[in-house]
């Protein structure tokens, strides 16, 4: 290659950089605020096994032992004493002497966790469901507290980006030439101004970018756009209907249980047959339930009216995931999806999800998720400081766009190809070419106007 070769390549690559960095620029700006809130509530909802048996300590555990441990029915029946206008939803069997009994219930119109000892039957509290801290922060994190639709666009619109963003910043920060450790995986800490901020943001997002990219990944499948074409890849076999035909239901199991393992929220919900109108009590679900090898913890949702059925779910290690239906009059169990029943690519997804909450081995699972947060919170920061330091008095600061169309093609080529991937993304591009296109030279032929 001659110099005039080398020289057009080298510009070429000038171009190309700060069309990339213009991109992150503009992406950044954007999200930033996004990213911070959702790195901020995840690393508190990371702990919320810890969070609720701090807070509702007197709720949770047993304030007094006994020798022997009250019937589920008997429970229930003091739960409508205390609550006569309440319906029961749910019981959790938590297996753990030392816990009450968590009931669920709708209070006229008010969902209710409400906690009773199981040794003398003393209601030792209630709390709104959605009043607790950790129902909060997850609102919070899955819809930027935006009830709805909108809210979890705007969520899913700032995890794509987010992509994009250490995508184009590890383009953006790969060594073009030799260059020592410090700096490129070592922050320069001794330096002031905006090198050391840019320490501080580029190589903690070096260190951590394939933990953040894992936790981007791993909570898709919440998201409104690509999360159902994730499931349309890990729907729960057909063979799960383990009893009579399958289900002619357009009711799923989501609609009726509050947690179910993500595979089994589209499993439709089959009907009971009401042969006889006298339904199993709770017990003797439990009873039919303790022979099929469920693994504690476990809920039970109650059924919803004659047709309804008992349903059982798992919802904590990966591996022991479960959900069962069962009829309420004769007990049969109507359908049973278990881990061992999903497809690789929902065995996949399940342990993703449990990694993203923390819960897939333990309390280092945790330490990590809490650790990515910091670090991207810390990206956050220290880009906002780097801004503020960079752009000049009254102005935005905004990177010149690159007079080099040839690399603009590829830049947009680049980020449609993301589009395409991520659809909201896509959308989202229309937009920015409007502005960048249509808007941003009309702006600047009127300043220059005038």
């Amino acid at each position: 290659m001659n110099q005039s070769d080398k020289k057009i390549k080298k510009g070429f690559n000038v171009m190309l950089f700060q069309s990339i960095w213009r991109w992150h620029f503009y992406a950044g700006i954007i999200f930033a605020p996004f990213i911070f809130i959702l790195a901020f509530s995840g690393s508190v909802y990371l702990f919320k096994p810890q969070i609720e048996a701090l807070l509702y300590s007197d709720m949770i555990f047993v304030q007094e032992e006994g020798e022997h441990v009250l019937s589920y029915n008997h429970q229930l029946k003091r739960v409508k004493e205390n609550f006569p206008e309440a319906v029961v939803q749910s019981i959790t069997i938590t297996g753990d002497e030392k816990q009450t009994t968590e009931i669920s219930i709708n209070d006229q119109g008010i969902a209710k966790s409400v906690y009773i000892n199981p040794y003398n039957g003393e209601i030792q509290g209630s709390v709104q469901s959605d009043q607790k801290l950790t129902h909060i922060f997850k609102k919070l994190h899955s819809e930027l507290w935006i009830a709805g639709t909108i809210g979890n666009r705007i969520v899913e619109l700032a995890a794509s980006w987010t992509i994009i963003l250490i995508m184009t910043g590890l383009y953006i920060w790969w060594p073009r030439n030799k260059k020592s450790v410090w700096g490129t995986v070592l922050p320069r800490l001794r330096k002031r101004g905006r090198l050391f901020w840019r320490d501080l943001h580029a190589v903690p997002a070096f260190w951590l970018s394939i933990f953040i990219l894992i936790l981007i990944a791993t909570g898709l499948p919440w998201s409104g756009v690509v999360g159902p074409k994730i499931q349309s890849l890990a729907t729960a076999p057909e063979y799960a209907y383990s009893f009579g035909e399958k289900p002619q239901s357009i009711t799923v199991t989501k609609d009726i249980v509050e947690n179910v393992p993500w595979t089994n929220e589209q499993l439709e919900v089959p009907a009971s047959n009401p042969s006889s109108y006298v339904s199993l009590s709770i017990d003797d679900i439990n009873y039919l339930l303790n022979q099929q090898d469920l693994k504690k913890p476990y809920t039970i949702t109650l059924p919803n009216g004659e047709l309804g059925v008992y349903t059982a779910s798992h919802f904590d290690k990966p591996k022991d995931l479960a959900t069962l239906h069962l009829d309420q009059y004769s007990g049969a169990v109507l359908s049973d999806v278990r881990f061992q029943d999903f497809p690789v690519a929902a065995k996949l997804v399940e342990g993703g999800i449990a990694l993203h909450e923390g819960r897939l081995f333990g309390w280092p699972n945790q330490v990590l998720g809490l650790i990515t947060c910091l670090g991207l919170m810390l990206i956050v920061i220290s880009s906002f400081i780097m801004w503020k330091k960079r752009k000049p008095e009254g102005g935005f600061g905004l990177p010149i766009k690159p007079n080099s169309t040839k690399a603009n093609i590829v830049v947009w080529c680049i980020m449609i190809s993301f589009g395409i991937v991520m659809p909201l993304v896509g959308l989202s591009l229309i937009v920015f070419f409007i502005i960048d296109q249509v808007i941003r030279p009309y702006y600047l032929k009127r300043k220059v106007n005038h």
